[in-house]
């Protein structure tokens, strides 16, 4: 995405100090994927945390930091992906995943689907097994979704 379009999305923070609407959005991802269809959640820098720990706090199971590169404090994997405007890496450390644990990985923007993708291969090259890929919204025109293949994706709301 531009940084352009980045700055003209509206920001999601209103719906962080919003109570009921929160409630709404972390209680609609739960209800989509059922609390028992995933062990682990695996949040993308840095408001896909948000989400990711209100969901890992309200289903009782773990959350992990998919981190921008050189952040995490422990040897990690990374994988890079290229950007309209360059290249990103995103890692994840070693040992997050016990092996074959189902992970429902959350950000908060589907895009392109550098992010997701790049996130989702860190997840099972760690030994985790994608249970699921969820964002707050995703942008349909940019067909991020069609670049993810198979795997699940599921969006609260799509532009």
């Amino acid at each position: 995405m531009s940084k352009e379009m980045e700055t003209a999305l509206p920001q999601e923070n209103p719906l962080w100090v919003m109570r009921p609407r929160f409630r709404t959005v972390i209680d609609g991802i739960v209800a989509h994927y059922g609390a028992g269809s995933f062990d682990v959640v695996a949040g993308v820098e840095a408001r896909g945390f948000v989400m990711a720990a209100a969901i890992a706090y309200a289903t009782g199971v773990g959350v992990v930091p998919v981190r921008k590169a050189g952040k995490l404090p422990r040897p990690a994997f990374s994988a890079s992906y290229g950007l309209e405007y360059g290249e990103a890496t995103l890692e994840v450390s070693e040992g997050a995943f016990v092996p074959g644990q189902r992970v429902l990985v959350v950000d908060d923007v589907l895009a392109t689907g550098g992010t997701a993708g790049a996130t989702m291969d860190l997840v099972e090259r760690a030994g985790g097994v994608v249970a699921g890929f969820t964002v707050l919204m995703e942008l349909g025109f940019l067909d991020g979704r069609e670049r993810l293949g198979p795997r699940k994706v599921h969006a609260l709301l799509t532009v």
